[in-house]
Protein backbone atom coordinates (compact mmCIF):
# COMPACT_ATOMS: atom_id res chain seq x y z
CA UNK A 1 0.00 0.00 0.00
CA UNK A 2 1.12 3.58 -1.36
CA UNK A 3 1.64 6.79 1.29
CA UNK A 4 -1.22 7.83 -0.64
CA UNK A 5 -3.35 5.34 0.11
CA UNK A 6 -2.32 5.03 3.61
CA UNK A 7 -3.16 8.69 4.20
CA UNK A 8 -6.65 8.61 2.23
CA UNK A 9 -7.44 5.37 4.66
CA UNK A 10 -6.38 7.42 8.04
CA UNK A 11 -8.58 10.42 6.84
CA UNK A 12 -11.27 7.52 6.27
CA UNK A 13 -11.06 6.71 9.59
CA UNK A 14 -10.81 10.00 10.91
CA UNK A 15 -13.73 11.24 9.34
CA UNK A 16 -15.84 7.75 10.48
CA UNK A 17 -14.77 8.60 14.42
CA UNK A 18 -15.64 11.94 14.13
CA UNK A 19 -19.40 11.11 12.42
CA UNK A 20 -19.90 8.28 14.93
CA UNK A 21 -19.08 11.44 17.89
CA UNK A 22 -21.43 12.97 16.47
CA UNK A 23 -23.90 11.05 16.47
CA UNK A 24 -23.22 10.08 20.23
CA UNK A 25 -23.50 13.81 20.70
CA UNK A 26 -27.12 13.57 19.18
CA UNK A 27 -28.12 10.65 20.92
CA UNK A 28 -27.25 11.63 23.93
CA UNK A 29 -28.95 15.26 23.63
CA UNK A 30 -32.10 12.97 22.64
CA UNK A 31 -31.54 11.14 26.13
CA UNK A 32 -31.92 14.30 27.80
CA UNK A 33 -34.84 15.78 26.09
CA UNK A 34 -36.59 12.33 26.27
CA UNK A 35 -35.15 10.61 29.53
CA UNK A 36 -35.05 13.62 31.85
CA UNK A 37 -39.02 13.92 31.94
CA UNK A 38 -38.96 15.47 35.75
CA UNK A 39 -41.75 18.13 36.20
CA UNK A 40 -42.39 20.54 38.74
CA UNK A 41 -45.23 19.63 40.89
CA UNK A 42 -46.07 22.75 42.53
CA UNK A 43 -47.81 24.89 41.12
CA UNK A 44 -46.12 28.54 39.67
CA UNK A 45 -47.98 30.62 41.36
CA UNK A 46 -46.96 29.12 44.95
CA UNK A 47 -43.05 30.01 44.35
CA UNK A 48 -43.95 33.89 44.40
CA UNK A 49 -44.17 35.79 47.29
CA UNK A 50 -42.80 36.07 50.97
CA UNK A 51 -43.15 32.59 51.52
CA UNK A 52 -42.93 30.48 48.96
CA UNK A 53 -43.79 26.67 48.73
CA UNK A 54 -40.57 24.86 48.81
CA UNK A 55 -40.61 21.26 48.26
CA UNK A 56 -38.08 18.47 48.92
CA UNK A 57 -35.21 18.74 46.01
CA UNK A 58 -35.46 16.09 43.70
CA UNK A 59 -32.30 15.86 41.46
CA UNK A 60 -32.45 13.78 38.39
CA UNK A 61 -29.90 11.60 36.87
CA UNK A 62 -30.15 14.21 33.45
CA UNK A 63 -30.58 17.85 34.58
CA UNK A 64 -34.07 18.87 33.31
CA UNK A 65 -33.56 20.51 30.00
CA UNK A 66 -36.48 22.13 28.30
CA UNK A 67 -35.13 24.65 25.92
CA UNK A 68 -37.44 27.46 24.04
CA UNK A 69 -36.55 27.96 20.91
CA UNK A 70 -35.60 30.96 19.76
CA UNK A 71 -37.31 32.26 16.85
CA UNK A 72 -37.71 35.33 15.60
CA UNK A 73 -41.21 37.30 15.62
CA UNK A 74 -43.70 36.70 13.06
CA UNK A 75 -44.38 39.50 11.29
CA UNK A 76 -47.01 42.35 12.60
CA UNK A 77 -46.86 40.06 15.93
CA UNK A 78 -45.83 41.94 19.41
CA UNK A 79 -46.10 40.55 23.03
CA UNK A 80 -49.54 40.82 24.72
CA UNK A 81 -49.95 43.49 27.14
CA UNK A 82 -52.36 43.16 30.22
CA UNK A 83 -55.97 44.66 30.12
CA UNK A 84 -55.59 47.98 30.67
CA UNK A 85 -52.21 48.69 28.86
CA UNK A 86 -50.78 49.21 25.59
CA UNK A 87 -47.37 48.09 23.94
CA UNK A 88 -45.82 49.20 20.84
CA UNK A 89 -41.84 48.59 19.25
CA UNK A 90 -40.00 51.09 20.45
CA UNK A 91 -37.02 50.35 18.45
CA UNK A 92 -36.15 47.69 16.29
CA UNK A 93 -33.29 46.05 14.11
CA UNK A 94 -30.92 45.77 17.75
CA UNK A 95 -28.59 43.34 17.99
CA UNK A 96 -29.40 41.12 21.66
CA UNK A 97 -30.21 44.25 23.53
CA UNK A 98 -29.99 43.12 27.55
CA UNK A 99 -29.66 46.24 29.50
CA UNK A 100 -31.37 50.03 29.34
CA UNK A 101 -30.83 53.27 30.91
CA UNK A 102 -32.73 56.41 30.60
CA UNK A 103 -30.89 59.73 30.36
CA UNK A 104 -32.03 63.45 32.05
CA UNK A 105 -33.05 64.29 28.49
CA UNK A 106 -35.19 61.36 27.84
CA UNK A 107 -32.35 59.41 25.23
CA UNK A 108 -32.51 56.03 25.90
CA UNK A 109 -29.37 53.87 26.30
CA UNK A 110 -29.35 50.15 25.66
CA UNK A 111 -26.64 47.50 25.59
CA UNK A 112 -26.14 44.62 22.56
CA UNK A 113 -24.34 42.91 24.52
CA UNK A 114 -23.95 38.98 25.06
CA UNK A 115 -21.49 36.81 26.97
CA UNK A 116 -17.63 37.33 26.20
CA UNK A 117 -15.04 34.82 25.22
CA UNK A 118 -14.17 31.88 28.03
CA UNK A 119 -10.64 31.16 28.85
CA UNK A 120 -9.61 27.83 27.30
CA UNK A 121 -10.87 25.26 29.72
CA UNK A 122 -10.65 22.25 27.23
CA UNK A 123 -13.70 20.06 26.06
CA UNK A 124 -16.14 18.70 28.20
CA UNK A 125 -19.15 16.94 27.94
CA UNK A 126 -21.91 18.78 30.18
CA UNK A 127 -19.83 22.33 28.71
CA UNK A 128 -20.92 20.85 24.84
CA UNK A 129 -24.40 20.64 26.08
CA UNK A 130 -24.99 23.49 28.02
CA UNK A 131 -23.18 25.78 24.57
CA UNK A 132 -25.51 23.79 22.65
CA UNK A 133 -29.09 24.20 24.46
CA UNK A 134 -27.64 27.73 25.65
CA UNK A 135 -27.57 28.41 21.75
CA UNK A 136 -31.20 26.95 20.60
CA UNK A 137 -32.19 29.74 23.28
CA UNK A 138 -30.76 32.67 21.67
CA UNK A 139 -28.21 32.65 24.51
CA UNK A 140 -25.11 31.78 22.18
CA UNK A 141 -24.62 34.83 19.37
CA UNK A 142 -21.76 37.09 19.51
CA UNK A 143 -21.59 40.05 21.80
CA UNK A 144 -22.17 43.50 19.90
CA UNK A 145 -20.10 45.11 22.84
CA UNK A 146 -21.45 48.06 22.08
CA UNK A 147 -24.10 50.77 23.49
CA UNK A 148 -26.51 52.99 21.24
CA UNK A 149 -28.49 56.02 22.04
CA UNK A 150 -32.52 56.18 20.82
CA UNK A 151 -34.18 58.96 20.91
CA UNK A 152 -37.77 59.65 20.69
CA UNK A 153 -37.54 63.39 19.27
CA UNK A 154 -41.22 64.00 18.63
CA UNK A 155 -42.63 62.42 21.59
CA UNK A 156 -44.94 59.72 19.54
CA UNK A 157 -43.45 56.70 21.17
CA UNK A 158 -41.28 55.57 18.98
CA UNK A 159 -37.42 55.86 18.54
CA UNK A 160 -36.66 57.73 15.25
CA UNK A 161 -33.10 57.92 15.96
CA UNK A 162 -30.46 55.44 16.62
CA UNK A 163 -26.77 55.58 16.97
CA UNK A 164 -23.70 53.62 18.19
CA UNK A 165 -23.07 55.54 21.38
CA UNK A 166 -20.13 53.63 22.64
CA UNK A 167 -18.61 50.74 20.85
CA UNK A 168 -15.10 48.56 21.70
CA UNK A 169 -16.86 47.59 24.42
CA UNK A 170 -16.38 44.31 26.61
CA UNK A 171 -20.13 42.99 27.06
CA UNK A 172 -21.04 46.20 28.83
CA UNK A 173 -24.17 45.87 31.15
CA UNK A 174 -25.44 48.02 33.66
CA UNK A 175 -24.89 51.56 33.14
CA UNK A 176 -25.38 54.91 35.74
CA UNK A 177 -24.51 58.54 34.61
CA UNK A 178 -23.07 60.54 37.95
CA UNK A 179 -21.21 64.34 37.96
CA UNK A 180 -20.79 64.49 34.26
CA UNK A 181 -19.59 60.61 33.46
CA UNK A 182 -20.70 57.76 31.92
CA UNK A 183 -19.92 54.77 33.72
CA UNK A 184 -20.78 51.45 32.41
CA UNK A 185 -19.82 48.02 34.23
CA UNK A 186 -18.42 45.42 31.53
CA UNK A 187 -17.75 41.82 32.42
CA UNK A 188 -14.46 42.62 33.79
CA UNK A 189 -14.18 45.97 34.55
CA UNK A 190 -16.15 49.51 35.62
CA UNK A 191 -15.34 52.11 33.20
CA UNK A 192 -16.35 55.48 32.50
CA UNK A 193 -16.26 58.35 29.90
CA UNK A 194 -17.10 61.77 29.66
CA UNK A 195 -20.89 62.65 28.92
CA UNK A 196 -22.27 66.41 27.76
CA UNK A 197 -26.26 66.20 27.61
CA UNK A 198 -27.97 66.02 23.79
CA UNK A 199 -24.15 64.30 22.31
CA UNK A 200 -24.90 61.33 20.49
CA UNK A 201 -21.71 59.44 20.43
CA UNK A 202 -18.71 58.97 23.18
CA UNK A 203 -14.99 58.54 20.90
CA UNK A 204 -13.17 59.68 24.64
CA UNK A 205 -11.08 56.53 25.83
CA UNK A 206 -12.54 54.70 28.65
CA UNK A 207 -11.41 55.48 31.96
CA UNK A 208 -10.81 52.45 34.27
CA UNK A 209 -12.26 52.94 37.53
CA UNK A 210 -11.92 49.21 39.06
CA UNK A 211 -11.22 46.17 37.83
CA UNK A 212 -14.29 43.21 38.63
CA UNK A 213 -13.87 39.20 38.76
CA UNK A 214 -13.56 38.36 35.30
CA UNK A 215 -12.21 34.67 33.89
CA UNK A 216 -14.14 31.81 33.55
CA UNK A 217 -17.61 34.45 33.90
CA UNK A 218 -20.16 31.80 34.47
CA UNK A 219 -22.80 34.04 35.03
CA UNK A 220 -21.03 37.12 33.17
CA UNK A 221 -23.38 40.13 33.64
CA UNK A 222 -22.36 42.75 35.56
CA UNK A 223 -24.65 45.76 36.66
CA UNK A 224 -23.79 49.31 38.61
CA UNK A 225 -25.37 51.88 40.29
CA UNK A 226 -24.26 55.18 41.90
CA UNK A 227 -25.17 56.01 45.66
CA UNK A 228 -27.74 58.65 46.48
CA UNK A 229 -24.91 60.86 47.64
CA UNK A 230 -22.73 60.06 44.80
CA UNK A 231 -19.55 59.30 46.36
CA UNK A 232 -20.18 55.49 45.59
CA UNK A 233 -20.79 52.75 43.00
CA UNK A 234 -22.44 49.47 44.06
CA UNK A 235 -21.59 46.39 40.93
CA UNK A 236 -23.38 43.32 41.18
CA UNK A 237 -21.18 40.06 40.19
CA UNK A 238 -22.36 36.89 39.92
CA UNK A 239 -21.51 33.67 40.77
CA UNK A 240 -18.63 31.43 38.75
CA UNK A 241 -20.60 27.86 39.08
CA UNK A 242 -24.08 26.69 39.99
CA UNK A 243 -23.13 25.60 43.90
CA UNK A 244 -19.22 26.23 43.98
CA UNK A 245 -18.30 23.40 41.78
CA UNK A 246 -15.41 25.13 39.93
CA UNK A 247 -14.25 25.29 43.36
CA UNK A 248 -14.73 28.34 46.18
CA UNK A 249 -11.55 29.81 45.22
CA UNK A 250 -12.65 31.20 41.98
CA UNK A 251 -15.74 32.93 44.35
CA UNK A 252 -13.28 35.46 45.57
CA UNK A 253 -15.61 38.63 45.57
CA UNK A 254 -18.35 36.94 43.49
CA UNK A 255 -21.85 36.16 44.05
CA UNK A 256 -22.15 39.65 45.70
CA UNK A 257 -22.97 43.38 45.74
CA UNK A 258 -19.16 45.26 45.82
CA UNK A 259 -19.25 48.69 47.10
CA UNK A 260 -16.92 51.31 45.13
CA UNK A 261 -15.02 54.34 46.63
CA UNK A 262 -14.99 56.61 44.00
CA UNK A 263 -12.37 59.34 45.87
CA UNK A 264 -9.88 55.79 46.52
CA UNK A 265 -10.93 53.34 44.32
CA UNK A 266 -11.53 50.82 46.57
CA UNK A 267 -13.75 48.22 46.22
CA UNK A 268 -15.19 46.14 49.33
CA UNK A 269 -17.78 43.19 49.76
CA UNK A 270 -21.08 44.97 50.39
CA UNK A 271 -23.70 42.06 50.53
CA UNK A 272 -22.56 38.35 49.79
CA UNK A 273 -24.61 34.61 49.17
CA UNK A 274 -26.69 36.41 46.09
CA UNK A 275 -25.88 33.63 43.43
CA UNK A 276 -26.55 36.20 40.44
CA UNK A 277 -27.74 39.49 41.25
CA UNK A 278 -28.72 41.73 38.63
CA UNK A 279 -31.15 44.64 38.61
CA UNK A 280 -29.95 47.40 41.33
CA UNK A 281 -32.04 49.64 42.22
CA UNK A 282 -33.02 52.21 44.92
CA UNK A 283 -36.49 51.94 46.53
CA UNK A 284 -38.03 55.34 46.12
CA UNK A 285 -39.58 55.27 49.75
CA UNK A 286 -36.96 53.27 51.83
CA UNK A 287 -33.94 54.60 50.32
CA UNK A 288 -32.59 50.59 50.35
CA UNK A 289 -30.65 48.88 47.56
CA UNK A 290 -33.12 45.69 46.00
CA UNK A 291 -31.92 43.25 43.37
CA UNK A 292 -33.02 40.52 41.75
CA UNK A 293 -31.15 37.45 41.71
CA UNK A 294 -31.07 34.33 39.79
CA UNK A 295 -31.02 31.51 42.24
CA UNK A 296 -29.21 27.81 41.54
CA UNK A 297 -30.12 24.66 39.28
CA UNK A 298 -30.16 20.84 39.44
CA UNK A 299 -32.22 19.94 42.26
CA UNK A 300 -35.60 20.39 40.08
CA UNK A 301 -38.36 22.33 38.37
CA UNK A 302 -39.87 23.20 41.36
CA UNK A 303 -36.65 24.93 43.41
CA UNK A 304 -35.31 27.03 43.53
CA UNK A 305 -37.63 30.13 42.96
CA UNK A 306 -35.16 33.56 42.16
CA UNK A 307 -35.67 36.50 44.43
CA UNK A 308 -36.01 40.13 45.02
CA UNK A 309 -34.76 41.85 48.29
CA UNK A 310 -33.47 44.35 49.89
CA UNK A 311 -29.49 44.25 50.40
CA UNK A 312 -28.31 44.94 53.95
CA UNK A 313 -24.52 46.33 54.60
CA UNK A 314 -22.44 42.93 55.41
CA UNK A 315 -25.93 40.73 54.95
CA UNK A 316 -25.15 37.04 53.69
CA UNK A 317 -27.86 35.79 52.10
CA UNK A 318 -27.05 31.98 51.47
CA UNK A 319 -25.47 30.58 48.35
CA UNK A 320 -24.46 27.98 48.06
CA UNK A 321 -24.84 26.51 51.37
CA UNK A 322 -28.36 27.57 51.82
CA UNK A 323 -31.54 28.75 49.96
CA UNK A 324 -33.96 30.83 50.71
CA UNK A 325 -32.73 31.37 54.46
CA UNK A 326 -31.63 28.54 55.96
CA UNK A 327 -32.53 25.52 53.52
CA UNK A 328 -29.32 23.50 53.59
CA UNK A 329 -27.85 22.39 50.00
CA UNK A 330 -26.15 18.94 51.00
CA UNK A 331 -24.20 19.41 47.53
CA UNK A 332 -22.17 21.80 48.75
CA UNK A 333 -18.88 20.46 50.10
CA UNK A 334 -17.48 21.02 53.17
CA UNK A 335 -20.55 22.27 54.56
CA UNK A 336 -20.97 25.97 56.93
CA UNK A 337 -23.62 25.96 59.45
CA UNK A 338 -21.85 29.04 60.72
CA UNK A 339 -22.56 30.77 57.20
CA UNK A 340 -26.00 29.23 57.42
CA UNK A 341 -27.02 30.67 60.86
CA UNK A 342 -26.20 34.14 59.14
CA UNK A 343 -28.58 33.68 56.04
CA UNK A 344 -31.16 36.20 55.22
CA UNK A 345 -34.12 35.42 53.88
CA UNK A 346 -35.15 37.57 51.10
CA UNK A 347 -38.17 39.63 50.56
CA UNK A 348 -39.76 38.28 47.65
CA UNK A 349 -39.92 35.28 45.81
CA UNK A 350 -40.16 35.44 42.09
CA UNK A 351 -40.56 31.74 40.44
CA UNK A 352 -38.84 28.87 40.15
CA UNK A 353 -36.23 29.57 37.38
CA UNK A 354 -37.99 32.90 35.74
CA UNK A 355 -34.44 33.83 35.51
CA UNK A 356 -36.15 37.44 36.50
CA UNK A 357 -32.65 39.90 35.63
CA UNK A 358 -34.65 43.47 35.17
CA UNK A 359 -35.76 45.47 37.73
CA UNK A 360 -36.69 49.34 38.33
CA UNK A 361 -39.39 50.90 40.66
CA UNK A 362 -41.94 52.95 39.31
CA UNK A 363 -41.19 56.52 39.73
CA UNK A 364 -43.76 57.91 37.95
CA UNK A 365 -47.03 58.78 37.75
CA UNK A 366 -48.37 57.56 34.34
CA UNK A 367 -49.79 54.29 35.54
CA UNK A 368 -51.63 55.95 38.36
CA UNK A 369 -52.16 55.64 41.91
CA UNK A 370 -51.76 51.91 42.38
CA UNK A 371 -48.78 51.35 40.15
CA UNK A 372 -46.37 54.16 41.96
CA UNK A 373 -43.37 53.07 43.47
CA UNK A 374 -43.99 49.26 42.85
CA UNK A 375 -41.41 46.70 41.15
CA UNK A 376 -41.18 46.09 37.50
CA UNK A 377 -39.40 42.79 36.38
CA UNK A 378 -37.90 41.33 33.61
CA UNK A 379 -38.24 37.33 33.72
CA UNK A 380 -36.08 36.20 30.70
CA UNK A 381 -37.71 32.57 31.38
CA UNK A 382 -36.59 29.30 31.75
CA UNK A 383 -34.50 26.72 30.20
CA UNK A 384 -34.28 23.99 32.70
CA UNK A 385 -38.17 23.85 33.98
CA UNK A 386 -40.97 21.75 32.67
CA UNK A 387 -43.25 23.07 32.15
CA UNK A 388 -41.67 26.70 31.18
CA UNK A 389 -41.61 29.42 33.65
CA UNK A 390 -41.09 33.26 33.06
CA UNK A 391 -40.92 34.68 29.62
CA UNK A 392 -43.13 38.13 30.60
CA UNK A 393 -42.60 41.06 32.48
CA UNK A 394 -44.48 41.30 36.23
CA UNK A 395 -45.70 44.23 38.57
CA UNK A 396 -45.07 43.62 42.29
CA UNK A 397 -47.47 46.09 44.18
CA UNK A 398 -45.05 47.65 47.51
CA UNK A 399 -46.24 49.54 50.47
CA UNK A 400 -44.30 51.59 52.89
CA UNK A 401 -41.53 50.10 51.30
CA UNK A 402 -42.20 46.66 51.42
CA UNK A 403 -43.74 44.04 48.69
CA UNK A 404 -47.63 44.27 49.49
CA UNK A 405 -49.31 41.40 47.40
CA UNK A 406 -49.49 39.39 44.53
CA UNK A 407 -47.59 39.58 41.19
CA UNK A 408 -49.49 40.33 38.17
CA UNK A 409 -48.76 39.82 34.61
CA UNK A 410 -47.82 43.24 32.85
CA UNK A 411 -46.13 42.01 29.27
CA UNK A 412 -47.04 38.35 28.36
CA UNK A 413 -46.70 36.70 24.85
CA UNK A 414 -43.09 35.83 24.54
CA UNK A 415 -43.94 32.26 24.00
CA UNK A 416 -45.56 30.84 20.98
CA UNK A 417 -48.23 27.66 22.26
CA UNK A 418 -45.83 25.47 20.27
CA UNK A 419 -42.69 26.56 23.27
CA UNK A 420 -41.34 28.79 20.55
CA UNK A 421 -39.57 31.84 22.13
CA UNK A 422 -40.36 35.11 20.22
CA UNK A 423 -38.74 37.39 22.88
CA UNK A 424 -36.96 36.94 26.35
CA UNK A 425 -37.79 40.10 28.20
CA UNK A 426 -34.27 41.93 30.27
CA UNK A 427 -34.13 45.19 31.49
CA UNK A 428 -36.40 47.64 32.17
CA UNK A 429 -36.69 50.89 32.67
CA UNK A 430 -39.05 53.69 33.03
CA UNK A 431 -38.42 56.41 30.34
CA UNK A 432 -38.82 60.54 31.21
CA UNK A 433 -42.96 60.46 30.52
CA UNK A 434 -43.11 57.46 32.79
CA UNK A 435 -43.79 54.53 30.20
CA UNK A 436 -42.18 51.39 30.88
CA UNK A 437 -39.53 50.55 28.52
CA UNK A 438 -38.58 46.34 28.30
CA UNK A 439 -35.38 45.23 26.64
CA UNK A 440 -35.93 42.04 24.43
CA UNK A 441 -32.62 39.85 23.83
CA UNK A 442 -34.44 37.49 21.54
CA UNK A 443 -36.68 39.91 19.51
CA UNK A 444 -33.77 42.26 19.38
CA UNK A 445 -36.43 44.95 20.12
CA UNK A 446 -37.16 47.71 22.93
CA UNK A 447 -40.91 47.79 24.20
CA UNK A 448 -42.96 50.49 25.33
CA UNK A 449 -45.96 50.10 27.81
CA UNK A 450 -48.31 52.48 28.41
CA UNK A 451 -52.14 52.56 29.65
CA UNK A 452 -54.16 51.49 27.31
CA UNK A 453 -56.09 55.24 27.65
CA UNK A 454 -52.89 57.52 27.10
CA UNK A 455 -51.77 55.38 24.10
CA UNK A 456 -53.33 58.46 21.69
CA UNK A 457 -50.97 60.85 23.58
CA UNK A 458 -47.71 58.70 23.91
Amino acid sequence: MGSFDVFEVLVKNLATALLMLIIGFVVAAGAIFFLSREEATVPIAETYGPNPTLPEPNPTWLPTVHVAKATPWPKGTKPTAARGFAVNEFAGGLDHPRWLYVLPNGDVLVAESNAPPRPEEGFSIRRFFVDFFQSQAGAGTHSANRISLLRDQDGDGVAETKTAFLTGLFSPFGMTLLNGKLFVANANAIVAFPYQEGVTEITAPAEKIVDLPAGRNHHWTKDVTASQDGTKLYATVGSNSNVGENGLQEEQNRAAVLEIDLASRQTRLFASGLRNPNGLSWHPQSGELWVVVNERDEIGSDLVPDYMTSVKDGGFYGWPYSYFGQHVDDRVKPQRPDLVAQAIKPDYALGAHTASLGLTFNTGDLFGPQYRNGAFVGQHGSWNRRPHSGYKVIFVPFAGGRPSGPPQDILTGFLSEDDKAFGRPVGVAIDRRGALLVADDVGNKVWRVVPAQTQSAL
